[in-house]
């Protein structure tokens, strides 16, 4: 394996990772909206020391590129928080799965832009998805699985977030270098996340003795994933980055079942199953993926 695949592996492995070590933070009482603030914060940190290493074609000076990167900026911090929303309203599972659905909402939003035309294949592949999110979230009979409408609605809404920081980067990247890019999306984050974050909460963290596992689900989660990803992709094939990238949502599971005793009926197994390898083939069959550090898909 080479070094490529491997830095894509271990954010990947990261990404999946931060979404149990947020499940525990909450489970400790902790707001949804105070943990992502922190997971954004630490990763600010992060990529302001990757920019001031790298400063070279920054961008700093185009407001094109600021504006798309307020827009990624948007994106990420609706993804982060309706992530933890999800787990806390149903499993890690159960929104890990849910939000490996962003590239599917990156060909429909595609298609309304006409930026892409729409074929039998992605629209059958769609609706395979949409199929394994029924089986998944046992959306007719909310309390067989334990997930609820809110759950459910956010897992989704983590997906869309995503895919509008995709769009936001993709653009951003045509002004600005990666670093740069991620220093404005996450400062975005971190201000759009101190309104809806408990004041208490934002203030006790500093001192609370949970600090290590806020600390990791940054440094882990939005400091050396994002980093690994980006510099993985530059020398990694995009079939196997999409296919690398499902050691996300299994991480997350593994996690959710071993370490937070969570389960999954047979139905909900079929269903992820479902979602992830038709998503997966949707992403490697693609030949108009936008050149973004995304989870799901890689760039051209």
């Amino acid at each position: 394996m080479g070094l490529g695949v491997g830095l894509v592996v271990l954010a990947a492995f990261f990404w999946g990772l931060s979404g149990g070590i947020g499940g525990i933070l909450m489970a400790e009482g902790w707001d949804p909206f105070v943990v992502s603030f922190y997971r954004g914060a630490i990763g600010l940190l992060f990529v302001l020391v990757w920019l001031a290493l790298r400063p070279h074609g920054s961008g700093l000076a185009s407001g094109r590129m600021w504006f798309w990167s307020a827009v990624a900026g948007l994106g990420v911090a609706g993804n982060f928080s309706f992530y933890l929303v999800s787990i806390a309203n149903g499993t890690v599972a159960v929104a890990a799965t849910l939000m490996y659905t962003a590239p599917v909402f990156v060909y429909l939003v595609s298609f309304a832009l006409k930026l892409e035309s729409p074929t039998v294949l992605k629209l059958m592949a769609i609706a395979l998805v949409m199929v394994g999110i029924v089986m998944l979230t046992q959306i007719y009979d909310t309390g067989a699985s334990g997930v609820t409408l809110i759950g459910a609605g956010a897992g989704l809404l983590a997906g869309l977030s995503y895919a509008v920081f995709i769009f936001g980067f993709k653009y951003a990247g045509s002004h600005g270098s990666p670093q740069a890019i991620l220093t404005i999306a996450f400062g975005v984050l971190v201000i759009v996340l101190m309104l809806p974050g408990d004041n208490t909460q934002m203030v006790a963290a500093l001192t609370t003795t949970d600090w290590p596992l806020f600390a990791a689900l940054g440094v882990f989660g939005a400091g050396l994933s994002f980093a690994f990803y980006i510099n993985g992709l530059r020398s990694t094939a995009p079939a196997v980055a999409s296919i690398v990238a499902m050691i996300e949502p299994v991480t997350a599971t593994l996690f959710g079942v071993v370490i937070l005793h969570e389960s999954l009926a047979l139905v909900q197994v079929l269903g992820m199953v479902l979602i992830l390898v038709t998503v997966t083939a949707l992403s490697v069959a693609s030949r108009a993926t936008p050149p973004v550090p995304q989870r799901d898909r890689d760039t051209e």
